[in-house]
């Protein structure tokens, strides 16, 4: 039964990037959602190359999803109306509202010119979202205090005045410095700015909090707010991280007792989430590698998704990578793709527009008999399919602006309409555009079988519920929950 109670927004902004904010964030939508409101996750701006697609299908930030997810809602382009997905170093594609409207440098994007308009845009994304929900939970971008790029800023404290939110200023101690990295980011604020913020969670803290009490009082009578929580480091707790960055705890080796199942590291990794069901299943070893001799110890070699398919193609071949994807291949190994894995798997990539490189086309593997021809136009859409021969109905999203085909069709996924996707060369080596493809336990099995018998029927929505109650239930533990009330009281 939702609450009558009004309140106001509340952002949760960080000291730097990676200090947990999207999971903080996730805990709240969670928490709030428990205690009979109708809240939403709302990020004015997010770089990510985790996307995911809306029911609607349009294309917002991976984050944002998993946020709605524990939020007990469907996810909108409202919740995260500027996507920027890295293509290189100093370029990105923009999505907005959902739909991709170019790549632009880094140097283009962040010009003043047109930022207003684009802060317009996601004021009337969270006018249209706050209408509906309530409370909004807002997720700032990094750290607040970059000097040089405040007067450009959409996301954090210029998003928190507009939209009159509580907010909390969040830190990992795990990094070192947490005094630096909290007072410094107090001190560079102006006043206006600094009343704001209404208190500071210091977060991944190893061991009994309470030794760090002195550390605490310290704090709030350096930066003038209070430590509201401090919350403890956690891994038994599965939440979708939105970055990266987190894959740097994922380069295990193989296991000698388990299926060894190996992601190619590629330099443009999209949507690595594919792989978060499976990196759960007591049966597997899941490991990230981009070296020849770890790919060799694996029984299940995956090629995951990309967001500049052409130029990953070209480096795993320089590196050595592609070569022993192809002997895995050879040696009976299971070789997957998934979107542009997919795509690297076949005879021909094509990018006559240059959406993704400047680079026309280059060669792929050679495993599976297709061809891509990168289009203009973004596909993105949830869909329900069946895999293969298997009489269940599956679930998964696309994301792909590539247009892959075979002189004679061998498709994976069936749908209902008729269409169908991907190519099926064997029970041994297959690819797919369906992102999610993995999340279905059914297809997991029959990854699976030509290496164990054993067989492990995990419901994963159930199990992401249970996810989401557990991090609200570490958050209520170690937050001081009700003046968190009090200060969102309009």
């Amino acid at each position: 039964m939702e609450k009558k109670v009004v309140l106001k927004p509340i952002m949760f902004v960080g000291t730097s990037s990676d200090v947990g904010k999207s999971v903080i964030t996730a805990g709240f939508c969670r928490i709030f959602k428990q205690d009979g409101f109708s809240p939403a996750p709302f990020k004015a701006q997010n770089m990510s190359l985790n996307s995911f697609a809306t029911p609607e299908g349009f294309e917002i930030g991976r984050a944002q999803a998993v946020q709605a997810e524990a939020a007990g809602i469907p996810c909108h382009t409202d919740m995260n109306p500027v996507l920027l997905k890295p293509t290189s170093d100093s370029s990105s594609q923009v999505v907005l509202q959902g739909k991709p409207v170019g790549n632009m440098s880094a140097r283009d994007y962040f010009k003043a010119e047109g930022r207003e308009k684009l802060f317009q845009e996601v004021c009337v994304s969270f006018n249209r979202l706050a209408s509906k929900y309530s409370p909004i939970v807002l997720e700032g971008a990094g750290s607040i205090s970059e000097l040089n790029l405040k007067h450009r800023d959409i996301t954090n404290l210029r998003m928190a005045r507009e939209a009159n939110a509580a907010t909390f200023l969040v830190t990992d101690i795990e990094r070192g410095g947490v005094f630096a990295s909290l007072y410094g980011t107090m001190a560079l604020l102006e006043p206006e700015e600094r009343a704001l913020i209404k208190g500071i969670i210091i977060n991944k803290f190893r061991g009994d909090s309470s030794l760090f009490d002195e550390g605490r009082a310290m704090i709030e009578k350096l930066c003038g707010v209070p430590v509201v929580g401090v919350l403890p480091y956690f891994k038994d707790i599965v939440i979708e991280e939105e970055d990266s960055v987190s894959l740097k705890q994922k380069l295990n080796m193989a296991s000698a007792d388990k299926v060894n199942v190996a992601i190619i590291l590629l330099n443009r990794l999209s949507n690595f989430t594919d792989f978060s069901r499976l990196e759960n299943d007591p049966r597997v070893r899941v490991y990230y590698t981009k070296e020849p001799e770890e790919i060799a110890k694996a029984d299940i070699v995956i090629l995951p998704g990309s967001k500049n398919t052409i130029e990953d193609t070209i480096a795993i071949k320089n590196n050595g990578v592609a070569q022993a994807v192809t002997l895995a291949f050879k040696n009976g190994k299971t070789v997957v793709g998934i979107c542009g894995g997919y795509q690297m798997l076949g005879e021909l990539i094509d990018d006559p527009y240059q959406v993704e490189s400047s680079i026309g086309s280059t060669s792929g593997l050679g495993i599976l008999p297709v061809k891509t021809i990168l289009r203009e136009e973004k596909i993105t859409k949830q869909s329900s399919f069946r895999f293969r021969n298997l009489d269940t109905e599956c679930l998964g999203y696309e994301i792909h602006m590539g247009e892959t085909s075979a002189e004679i069709e061998s498709p994976v996924n069936f749908y209902r309409d008729g269409r169908h996707d991907g190519y099926f060369l064997n029970e041994r080596c297959w690819g797919t555009y369906m992102h999610g493809i993995l999340d279905n336990g059914d297809i997991i099995n029959h990854l699976l079988k030509p290496y164990t018998n054993l067989e492990n029927i995990i419901d994963y929505k159930e199990f992401k519920d249970q996810q989401y109650n557990r991090l609200a239930d570490l958050i209520r533990q170690h937050v001081d929950l009700d003046y968190i009330y009090q200060t969102m009281e309009s």
